[in-house]
């Protein structure tokens, strides 16, 4: 389910109560903070935005020359709080988060979300950076997903 990757990530989030109370808006945002520039740029942090980076596919098959098995996904997820612990209690709770929620729905194949799961992923973190107009420090998440391409098969050669 390649181009939903997002969806799965955002769930996982919202799984942990703890960590959705720590967030003043009470949720993740998916791909943007949804309000007009001037009020997304005072949105009240700590903030957490999830989004969907992009997609890539490598391979034919012997069955299709059109498509690949598998996509590479890559799911952003972009971490702001107001002091560096907190960017690091927030990092911490984000990534365990994930992990332990893919594993309880990867357990459970009759789970609603099992069939979002990625394959696989790999995980980085960018630099700690810091801004002094909100002020606030941030850093970016990637998970660099290996996915099922959303498809119907209808038409193998």
């Amino acid at each position: 389910m390649s181009l939903q990757t997002d969806v799965i990530f955002v769930k996982a989030l919202r799984s942990n109560s703890d960590l959705i109370e720590q967030l003043p808006a009470g949720d993740v945002y998916n791909t943007a903070i949804a309000l007009p520039e001037e009020a997304a740029d005072n949105a009240p942090i700590p903030y957490v935005i999830v989004s969907f980076d992009g997609l890539n596919t490598d391979d034919s098959t012997k069955d299709t020359v059109y498509d690949a098995l598998t996509d590479d996904v890559q799911i952003g997820i972009v971490v702001v709080a107001k002091t560096r612990p907190q960017l690091a209690e927030l990092v911490i709770a984000i990534r365990n988060t994930i992990r332990n929620y893919f594993c309880s729905v990867i357990a459970d194949p009759q789970h609603e979300d099992f069939a979002l799961l990625p394959n696989s992923y790999t995980f980085s973190a960018n630099d700690v950076k810091y801004d002094g107009d909100k002020p606030c420090y941030w850093q970016v998440l990637t998970f660099k997903c290996v996915t099922e391409p959303d498809q119907e098969d209808e038409h193998q050669e």
